[in-house]
């Protein structure tokens, strides 16, 4: 790694006015990177760390966003001095954002324009920077979506967004950010909700291609365990300052601020088994310094004491398993298969199906949590949705309470919704933008006819708000008044309001930072404590499922590989499938990050 300086960053304040006031999103962040490095920014949402990036881009949302301090001093190979980005009139900054400066947004389909096609999307990008023609244009773009991995280019390339898996859809996006071969390449959680598999594999792209076409990187993200993969130097930031910053090894080995060390400890671990998650609020608290900012500080206690605190001793997990077992099954899955048709003949009659869910089998007993996991694709969604007949499965059966639920007509479906629940992956298209959260809460409600009236309905609406640490205030709030985290407590508030005992989790914590994600897996075994509920989980993190789940089942290409108790299945994998997602998982530890810099990684 080069030592000459690419960018240097001094006193950075990017603000926010909105119609409360001014919002200090940045705040006199300094900072500098290297040719060749890759600089880490690790916070939670709202820390300032997408901000950042996109005020160095001039892409801040005009005229609610702005760049009010400092300067971001760029040094091309080409010029004898630095260009300060802050003070280029637009139609000069132009010529370097997406050229010497270009940005992989956090998701894909959102940047990604619907209506064109992935190869189109891309040539116009070189054409309108490297002045080629057409056909020369094409060419280029055919040979970085083979640079990036993408099998069958001449396809993608004329392929829709639509079309294209998640990972797909962040390949080509990187394919357009390194078309110009940039200076800088930003990656603003590239990897957040994509399978832990597609995750590494877009990691080890990305080093290849720094190495490949010598570009500096800053890598954007809420998890250190993704950084522990990428990054040289890491810069920690919280509510838009910068409170720490050094080399990954250090940041890992031993961190000084306690907001760094909270991230570290809010990850799931996947050497022990734990009845809680340490919180942010376990190792650090807030309060106002004395020019009225917010600053942290540190409670008394280590990191090891809380871990130690909530660990749970191997022979209590057995006894657990040992008691699930001494009552029925509440649910009884029986050769279950939901097939989709693929193909179709001259005569419309079906002649090859899409066997999402085939041949799968299985029992969840009272009071159990039951992980369900694999890549996408793998069908484990599809599952749980046909289980609740949300999706109408080809063949078998689903027993609940010993009653077979495909027998059963609209109306007595109905009546057993109330007792089956889901908790949806992304809380913001699930819930009703047009109505207020105590409304949306209220709803299922109304329509199942429980409770004499409207307050008592709204009272009990209430209550579930303090179940899920919300507060009565939010009651007229709508859904985009909220983080990410509390739209997520809110759908599991109106999963709650029909008290029901079986509730399918589908990938309900998988884009979420990792200490919201520690807030809501907590709250969801409370709820399975008090409410003695059973759960199917399903996700693509086989961290957040050994966490949450007694028993862990294993899905590929819609049937089961591998099942057993969680703990047992992480610890000795007997399936390759499994291994490989156990390998994928980034575990940030100090001796992988050591192999890695040392080259032997």
């Amino acid at each position: 790694m080069s030592k000459d300086k690419i960018l240097e960053v001094n006193n950075l304040c990017t603000s926010f006015f909105t119609d409360e006031g001014e919002i200090q999103a940045v705040r006199q962040a300094s900072f500098s990177i290297h040719r060749g490095e890759t600089l880490g920014i690790v916070g939670e949402s709202g820390s300032g760390k997408s901000a950042t990036a996109l005020s160095l881009m001039r892409l801040l949302p005009a005229p609610v966003g702005k760049v009010v301090g400092g300067e971001a001093l760029y040094f091309p190979k080409s010029a004898q001095q630095a260009v300060d980005l802050m003070k280029l009139p637009e139609r000069e900054m132009q010529k370097y954002r997406g050229n010497e400066i270009s940005m992989i947004f956090q998701e894909p389909m959102s940047s990604l324009n619907p209506v064109f096609r992935c190869g189109a999307q891309v040539e116009e990008a070189i054409r309108l920077h490297q002045k080629l023609d057409k056909a020369l244009a094409r060419r280029k773009v055919i040979e970085l979506f083979e640079k990036v991995q993408l099998s069958d280019p001449q396809r993608i390339y004329k392929a829709y967004p639509h079309q294209l898996s998640g990972g797909q859809k962040q390949r080509v996006m990187i394919a357009m950010a390194i078309s110009c071969q940039p200076g800088i390449l930003i990656a603003d959680e590239p990897t957040t909700a994509l399978d832990v598999t597609v995750q590494k594999a877009i990691l080890d792209l990305m080093n290849q291609l720094k190495e490949e076409i010598g570009s500096s990187i800053i890598f954007i993200t809420h998890d250190l365990g993704v950084i522990a993969e990428i990054a040289d130097r890491v810069m920690v930031m919280y509510r838009g300052q910068i409170v720490e910053e050094g080399s990954v090894l250090d940041i890992f080995s031993k961190p000084l601020h306690p907001y760094t060390k909270s991230l570290l400890a809010c990850r799931p671990p996947l050497g022990r088994r734990l009845r809680r998650l340490p919180v942010i609020s376990d190792f650090m608290e807030d309060y106002e310094n004395e020019s009225g900012l917010p600053e942290a500080r540190e409670k008394e206690g280590s990191v090891e004491q809380a871990v130690a605190a909530v660990s749970v001793p191997a022979n209590e997990t057995i006894k657990r398993l040992v008691e699930l077992r001494q009552r029925p099954p509440l649910l009884e899955v029986q050769g279950l298969r939901t097939w989709f048709p693929s193909r179709r003949n001259f005569w419309g009659k079906t002649v090859d199906y899409v066997k999402a869910v085939d041949d799968v089998s299985f029992d969840v007993y009272p009071g159990e949590t039951l992980g369900l996991v694999g890549e996408s694709g793998c069908g484990k969604t599809t599952l749980g949705r046909s289980i609740l007949r949300l999706a109408s499965a080809t063949a078998g059966d689903v027993r609940f309470r010993g009653r077979s639920l495909f027998s059963l007509s609209a109306e007595e479906m109905m009546a057993i919704r109330q007792e089956m629940q889901i908790i949806f992956q992304d809380p913001y298209s699930s819930l009703n933008p047009r109505l207020t959260i105590g409304k949306a809460i209220m709803e299922p409600m109304e329509v199942h006819g429980l409770y004499n009236s409207e307050d008592e309905r709204r009272e009990r609406a209430l209550q579930l708000l303090d179940t899920v640490n919300l507060e009565p205030r939010h009651f007229n709030r709508y859904p985009h008044e909220f983080s990410g985290g509390q739209r997520q407590r809110v759908a599991i508030a109106r999963a709650l309001a029909l008290n029901p005992q079986f509730i399918v989790c589908d990938e309900s914590v998988s884009a979420l930072d990792v200490s919201v994600q520690a807030q809501v897996l907590n709250l969801l075994m409370e709820l399975r404590e008090k409410y003695r509920f059973t759960y199917i989980f399903i996700s693509h993190d086989l961290s957040v499922v050994k966490f949450m789940s007694d028993r862990m089942i294993v899905m590929n290409n819609g049937k089961i590989v591998e099942e057993g108790p969680a703990d047992e299945v992480y610890a000795n994998p007997q399936q390759a499938y499994t291994q490989k997602l156990i390998e994928a998982i980034p575990k940030g530890r100090v001796e992988d990050i050591e192999r890695r810099l040392s080259g032997n990684g």
